[in-house]
This record gives C-alpha cells, structure tokens and sequence, in this order.
C-alpha cells in the first residue's frame, strides 16, 4: 500500500446461505429484438458523486448522465453526458458559456488579469472534456455470452496504464472479476470527432463519468434480467464476482443473463455509479492487467504484427532537417541481396527487401545528394538569439520597486520513446489500411486519405499499443510514408524508423528562452510578475485545434493564435504574486516540433520555479515557506506541507549536497517533489533521494499513478541535467541514446518515495503534471548544492 492510500472500506456481508441446492438452470435465451433506445430521465440520475474540490477554484462542475440500451444478443451499453444540473439539450449552452468567460478573459488587458487565470476557471482539459461531450454516446460496453465485459476503448495505450484504469473502472461499477474485462484499442472511428484524441493528460478525465454510468448502466439491466428469471424484487438482489446473487444463495455469471439483459428496455434498479464510500476496485493498488503479455512478449507493437505480404522498409533522408532529394543512384542497392523495390517518396528514398537487415545495408550503398533544408543556415546560437528578440518588452518597469530579473534557456529535446516509429500499410485501388500507434487516429485517417486522393471512409486506421510517447505518436510521420511507399511500390509494407532516423528528423521539444521579472515591497511581498515565453513554433496540427473549436472556445474572437489558446489554457502561476501576466511569442521555422509531454508547463513553470527560490533567498525567507504563504487553496499546501515533511527539508546536507523543491498544479492535480543532489562533482551531479506528494482527485490506479510520477522524475533529471538535442547547420547532432544523455539506471536515485493525498474530488490527469515540479527541485537544488543559480538546460549541455 502507497502511503497516503486509504484502505477501502469494508462491504457489506454477504447474506447467509442456505443449504446447497441443485444448480440453478440457465436462463432461456431472449428472443432477438430490434434495437430499442430508452433514456433515463433526467430525475432518476444521481449527481455524480465527486464534487468540486474544497478550497480550490470552481471546475466545471458534476456531470450528470442519461443512459440507453441497443438491444442485442449480448448486452450492449452507452454512455451519454449532460452538464451539472442541466438536461442534456442545455450542454452546447454551457460549452457556449465557458467559451465566453475564457475568450472574455484572454481579450483583457495583460496588467488586468487578476486571480484566478484562466486555467482556474476553466483548462485545457475542461476543454477537451466539453468537445467529447457531444459522441460520448458512442462509448460502448459490452457484456459477451462468454461472460467477458469488453470496453472498446476509443484512446491509445502507451505504457501509461490507460486499459488497466478503465478496466477498473468498468469492473468497479459492472462489480465484476478484473480478469473477466478486456479493454482492447478501438479503429479509428470518424463519428466520434474530438472523442478518440489521446493527450494533455485529458483520458482519464473524459473517460471516467462515461465509463462508470456505462457499466452501472450494464449492471442494472443484469440484475433486472436476473430478478425477472427468479421472480423475484430486483432490489433483493446483488452483484459480485461477474454474477448475480439472489438473497438465498443461488448464483448466475453475467454471460448467462447477457442476451435477456439485452432486451430490457428500463431497469428495475438505479443505474448510478457508486458513491466513494462504496467503491472496493477503484483506489486499490493493482498490477497492470497486460503486464504478464508486455514480459512475456505475448503483447504486441505493430512491428510484431504479421500482416500477409507486409515486406520491410527503411527511408534514407536528407543531411538536414526536411532537406530535398537533389539526385539517386539507386543501382548498387537494387542488386543487393533480398532487395525489393527502391521508390521515392516527399521525405526521401524508400528501401523495401525481404528483411529488415538487407533494407537498412541497402539504403547504405543508395548514392544520394540532398539540396540543404529551409534551416540549414542555423546553428543553436542563431535560434537562441532569435528568440531572445522575440519578447516584448516588460509592461511594468521596476522604477524605484526592489525586483529580481531572471532569463533562462531550454534547449530542444526529443521524445525518443523506447519502442521506434513503425507502421504497416496495405493500399490497393479504392482503399488502404494502415496499422501503428495512433494518438490522434481521426486526423490521421484524414490526412492519408488526402493523400491518397481516397474518401475518408476508404481509409481503415487500426490502432495499435505503442511502447512510449510523451507525445511523439500524436503525429503519424512514419504512418503517411507507409501510405506512400504502399502506393508507389504496389504491395503491404511494415515501414520502421531507426532511432537516429527519429532523432534526427523526428518530432522535438522547442527551443525556448524566458524572461522573468518579479518586483517585490520591503516586508516580501510580491507585487507583480511577469513572464514572457518565446519559442520555435510547436506544431500543434494534430486536432487538438479542432478539438477546442468544437468545445465552443473560438480562438478567432480574441485574436489568439492555437499556441496562445494552448498556452492560455494550461499556464498559470499558482501563487498569489500580486498582478502576474505570462506571453507567449513564437519563432516561425521550419522544424519539426511537437508537443512533449508538458508542453510548455515543462519550461515556463521550471522557470517560475527557479525564480520562487531566488526570490526568497533574496528576502531571507525559507524557499518552502515562501512559497506556503503564497499557494491558493488549501490543497496545495497541503501538498507542500507533506513532501516537505516526508523528505525532511531543511535537514543539514553536507558541503556539495543540496535538498532542492518544485511545486505544480495542471489538469486538475497537484504534485511537489523534493530532491536530494549531490553536485561534489559539479560535472557530473546526481539526485540520490527523492520524494514526491501529490493530488490527484480520485487516483484510479495508485500503482500506475506511482509509476507516472517517477517517470516524470526521470524526464525531471534527464533534461536538467543532461539531455537535449544541439542544432548544427540545420542537422540535429544527436542520433541515438549514446549521445541523447537521457538518464539511464545509474543516474537515478536509489530512494524515491511517492506520497499520495486522500481523494478531493474527480480524477485529474497525471501523465504530464509531475514534469514541471521534478525539473525545478532538481534545478533548485543543484542551485543551492552549487552557490550557482541555473541558467541554461541542460546543465552539462
């Protein structure tokens, strides 16, 4: 048990058993219906059970639910959502309403934007969760005849843990064995618009309330079959263990009632998710329910798929980044051993061969020359000048206020997931099919179909578990070559990018370089605070955009471009400084950015953050102190207040070693890190103890929420310390995990402690939250370790 973790409370015994009796007979099947849709009225639906959060900024609120059956020789539920209180015909009015205050917001002045931002009022993953609203309907549990309860699941699973949460919640509410629900990926499925984008931590958020009134909906129906068979009150009826229990001991598995479930058309129970003093799954410690397959090797990535007639294939490209073919000579390669096909492509020149090994020896001996890509003439030192130009000026000069100015550099970073970009691609005339992870698979699916010059609908996008993101899989790069390289060379092809090939012409972090100014009275207080962010253009073209028109928030109307609707709805500075103002400024080039995991939290809170502790060293104040005095809500200080207890801050640390805090709120969690480091060797520093508390809402999965936050510990000490990416001439230096410094065991502390706080309401999302508070205690620290505050990252860049 994780600290921090209630232990459930107790059920309710079970009744008494009477004497053992003969089993009871089957149920007769139900005769097959056409499909029938009830809903529920609004009235017979309880409020969700998990409020707002005490002492915090009010969110959108409790969503309410309606559900209805599709009558079927298996049960077959779905979930639809309303607003708060509304009927569901009001919730376009409520996205229209959280659009108007955010825009409302955004247009007024910088120095005007009191507390709370506008992250407090509503974030980006509010956001999201408003655009799911309207094909929430479209989510579907089903209960099989086996007795399986299989959630088709409309998100990506990357090693997060995301089919382990909703299998435990479907089990929670359906009260069914954890080993009976299966949570497979579903195809890209266009009806569902904004409902099938995996990212800004927003999943588990959107899910949760679907997936509960879904399989409560499920439940409901079963125990009305079950009651309907016995002749007897539903109400003296339970569920347990993928069965239905009668009052006097007799018993029957979920598959046998599945078909007659099917045909009830209004249940004789209440079809409500549980309250929180009932839930016995939700909140326990479990074990990934694929962990046997991923380490026994049964789990499969698309480079393990067999897909009849898929022939490997490699892609040579350009010296530079998104360089040009000026010239092949394919000849030594096309008679190399197992070579199938040599085929040009917008990226570059593609090798097909019978394995995997001749493809990549082939693409060796192609005698290419490359005409310089648009960047070509930049090196690190030309873009770190262009966005230090970037800012505009501060709005409030210091005159005779006392302040502290602070600047700061970030440098580009990649994903480099562990498992590499692979996907597989069969195009024949008047269709394709296309197998990878998918993150966005709705874009995708558009984007190849364009390409393809096919109707959308002709193009099949299967999605597969990926091994890592961070965001990298929200683009589909690997995915439109396949398309490509299928087209042009007429046959299946299984179409991998090698580490370097991602490395060096995948998917980076931006480059950015901050500007912040605090001014500050006599007696400490903070009376302004101004932050200006300037970086290279992050690509931002993966729907999300889409995602946030359809939730109402037209951009346009405040004059806000998508990154500074993005960076709007996701940055804000969590403590009272007196009148804070954040900008954000891009850089147009042509590289290929993307969102890594944080977006911009991972750099302008981490500045923030560096910023908090100078200034209370400046002040004399105690750098955890200084910060409790100024967190808004009760939450977060209590976050505070028990890392800095569990890691015993201020505790003496010998010459060279240093304790070191980070605080963040984002997606409707809050987590703190406190870090020990040792800097007695200033070239190769190295935290050697950790602790972590956080808030999350309602943790689905303690386990899985743990090993989240000590993956984000590691990004934490990776980039501070070590890992980025150098521009040379328009070419990316690195090219696989030798010269990408990205932590590895040994750099990692043999003591980490994850510290969870009781529930405070919904979930929030944990995915990205601990990033920005790893990278600053591990900054913080190494600045009082050294005497040095911390500039430009990585460290030992």
């Amino acid at each position: 048990m994780l600290d921090g973790v209630r232990d459930p409370a107790p059920g309710p015994a079970p009744p008494a058993h009477p004497p053992a009796r003969p089993p009871e007979p089957a149920p007769p099947p139900a005769r097959r219906a056409p499909p029938i849709c009830t809903s529920i009225a609004p009235s017979d639906i309880a409020p969700s059970d998990e409020g707002g959060r005490p002492g915090e900024a009010p969110t959108t609120g409790r969503r309410r639910f309606l559900t209805y059956l599709l009558a079927a020789p298996t049960l077959t539920v779905a979930a639809r959502i309303g607003l708060d209180a509304a009927a569901p015909a009001s919730a376009p009015a409520a996205v229209r309403n959280t659009a108007a205050r955010t825009a409302a917001a955004a247009t007024a002045p910088p120095q005007l934007l009191g507390l709370p931002g506008i992250p407090d009022v509503v974030d980006l993953g509010d956001a999201i969760t408003l655009a799911c609203l309207p094909t929430a309907h479209l989510l579907v549990l089903e209960v099989t005849a086996a007795g399986r309860a299989v959630l088709t699941l409309p998100r990506l699973e990357v090693g997060q843990g995301l089919t382990t949460a909703m299998a435990m919640l479907v089990a929670e509410e359906l009260d069914a064995r954890l080993t009976d629900v299966d949570v497979p990926l579903s195809d890209g499925r266009p009806e569902l618009l904004f409902n099938q984008l995996t990212g800004g931590s927003t999943s588990v958020r959107s899910l949760y309330e679907p997936v509960r009134a879904a399989a409560a909906a499920a439940r409901a129906r079963l125990v009305t079959a079950a009651a309907q068979h016995w002749n007897l009150p539903a109400g003296t009826l339970r569920t347990a263990d993928s069965a239905v229990l009668a009052p006097d001991g007799r018993r029957v598995g979920f598959g046998r009632l599945a078909a007659a479930a099917a045909a009830v058309a209004v249940p004789a129970v209440p079809a409500t998710p549980k309250p929180p003093d009932r839930l016995r799954v939700v909140g326990t410690p479990t074990g990934r329910i694929d962990a046997r397959d991923i380490v026994t090797g049964r789990a499969a990535y698309t480079g393990d798929l067999r897909i009849p007639g898929a022939v490997p294939t490699v892609v040579a490209r350009p010296t530079t980044i998104n360089g040009t073919l000026a010239s092949l000579d394919a000849s030594a390669a096309r008679a190399m051993p197992g070579v199938l096909g040599v085929v040009r492509i917008p990226s570059g020149v593609a090798v097909l061969a019978e394995t995997f090994d001749q493809a990549l020896k082939a693409r060796n001996a192609l005698r290419t020359t490359w005409h310089p890509g648009p960047v070509a003439h930049l090196s690190g030192a030309d873009i770190r000048a262009r966005l230090r130009d970037a800012h505009p000026p501060f709005l409030l000069p210091p005159l005779l206020t006392p302040y502290l100015d602070g600047e700061f550099d970030f440098a580009f970073v990649n994903h480099a997931p562990m498992e590499v970009l692979t996907a597989v691609a069969d195009v024949r005339p008047g269709r394709a099919d296309v197998w990878f992870a998918a993150q966005a698979p709705i874009v995708a699916q558009q984007a190849i179909a364009a390409e393809l010059g096919l109707p959308q609908g002709a193009v099949t996008v299967h999605v597969v578990r990926g091994g890592g993101s961070f965001g990298r899989r929200l683009f589909f790069d690997a995915a439109l070559e396949a398309a490509q390289v299928s087209r042009a060379a007429g046959r299946p092809v299984k179409l991998m990018w090698t580490r370097e090939d991602d490395m060096r012409h995948g998917r980076m972090r931006p480059a950015s370089h901050h500007r912040v100014r605090a001014t500050y009275g006599p007696l400490g207080q903070v009376l302004s605070w101004e932050h200006r962010a300037a970086t290279v253009r992050t690509d931002l073209g993966h729907g999300l955009g889409e995602a946030l028109t359809g939730a109402g928030f037209d951009l346009s109307l405040a004059g806000l471009s998508l990154a500074q609707g993005f960076f709007l709805l996701t940055e804000k500075n969590p403590y009272d400084v007196g009148v804070p103002t954040q900008l954000l400024a891009e850089v147009a080039l042509d590289m290929p950015t993307g969102s890594w995991r944080s977006v911009y939290s991972g750099t302008v809170r981490v500045a923030d953050e560096i910023m908090m502790d100078e200034l209370a060293r400046r002040t004399g104040q105690d750098e955890v102190a200084f910060r409790r005095a100024r967190l808004r809500g009760t939450l977060g200080r209590a976050v505070l207040d028990t890392v800095a207890q569990k890691g015993n801050w201020g505790r003496p640390m010998p010459p060279g070693q240093a304790q070191g805090v980070g605080y963040h709120e984002e997606n409707g969690g809050r987590v703190a890190y406190l870090v020990e480091l040792d800097a007695t060797d200033r070239a190769d520093p190295r935290v050697t103890r950790a602790v972590c508390a956080v808030d999350v809402g309602r943790a689905i999965d303690p386990r899985g929420l743990e090993a989240q936050l000590t993956g984000t510990l590691v990004d934490g000490i990776s980039v501070i310390l070590r890992a980025g990416n150098h521009i040379d001439n328009g070419a990316v230096r690195e090219g696989s995990y030798a010269d990408f410094r990205y932590a590895r065991q040994r750099d990692t502390p043999p003591a980490v402690e994850i510290h969870l706080l009781p529930p405070s309401g919904p979930p929030g999302g944990a995915g990205e939250l601990g990033v920005a508070a790893a990278c600053a205690a591990v900054a913080n620290a190494y600045a009082r370790a050294t005497g040095t505050s911390p500039r430009s990252f990585p460290l030992a860049f």
